[in-house]
């Protein structure tokens, strides 16, 4: 396998340079004033992949085109009293008490979740604890999910685990049967979840996202593309 290639690929007439070579993560780089975009991907990601993240990129791209000048950013989440949040797809209220003797998150009810932190805690520090609470729910579905489809599609997983994705709602090592699922499912309805427990564990069974692949989600799943649809995913465009 070649240490590094380079190609191009267009995504709405838009040139875009990609790069495949010994790096970790998969990014994208948008130059407004050269009007030209560049990506690049670990090697092991293959090129079906690398065009679905560029696709899922375009809207982006042309607002940077659009507005060069303006720095577009994802609004960061205020843990303040009184904000509302997400659990598994539903509103809640958080309340916050700022003079607590340690930090810890609890539900009050369905509409009510305290946070308690200690005294002149900032935004970063209750977002941290936030974060681990949310990890905490995940953790505790994760495994009546793969408990229930292993048998069923025949896979077993050898290890699993959550972590904050900021591209992608879950992976999967199909050489060390491990899958690793975004921590932003939490917020989201419990269906999701379910969802990308099942393609994930498909990757175990076939590795790129290929007919095969498409036809076992098909068999495993089948209401799996109106969710991924929802979900704001591209594969319930393929090989319908």
């Amino acid at each position: 396998m070649p240490r590094q290639e380079t190609y191009t690929i267009k995504v709405d007439n838009i040139p875009i340079e990609v790069t495949r070579k010994n790096v970790k993560y998969l990014r994208m780089v948008a130059y407004p004033s050269r009007k030209s975009v560049r990506i690049s991907s670990p090697m092991h990601i293959g090129y079906e992949e690398i065009r679905e993240f560029a696709e899922s990129k375009a809207g982006w791209i042309k607002k940077h085109f659009d507005n060069p000048t303006v720095e577009i950013r994802k609004p960061e989440e205020e843990y303040t009293d009184g904000s509302t949040h997400y659990l598994w797809g539903k509103p809640f209220t958080l309340r916050v008490v700022k003079n607590a003797d340690k930090y810890s998150v609890a539900r009050l009810s369905d509409q009510t979740v305290e946070l308690r932190v200690k005294p002149g805690s900032g935004l970063q520090i209750r977002e941290q604890v936030m974060r681990e609470w949310y990890r905490r729910e995940l953790k505790r579905h994760i495994p009546a999910l793969i408990n229930k489809w292993e048998p069923v599609m025949k896979v077993k997983v050898n290890e699993w685990n959550v972590k904050k994705m900021k591209t992608r709602w879950g992976t999967c090592n199909t050489r060390a049967g491990r899958i690793w699922i975004s921590l932003h499912l939490a917020k989201k309805s419990p269906e999701f979840l379910e969802y990308i427990v099942v393609h994930e564990m498909t990757h175990l069974l076939e590795r790129g996202h290929t007919h095969r692949f498409y036809r076992l989600m098909d068999s495993f799943h089948p209401e799996w593309r109106a969710i991924d649809k929802r979900l704001g995913g591209r594969h319930w465009k393929k090989h319908s």
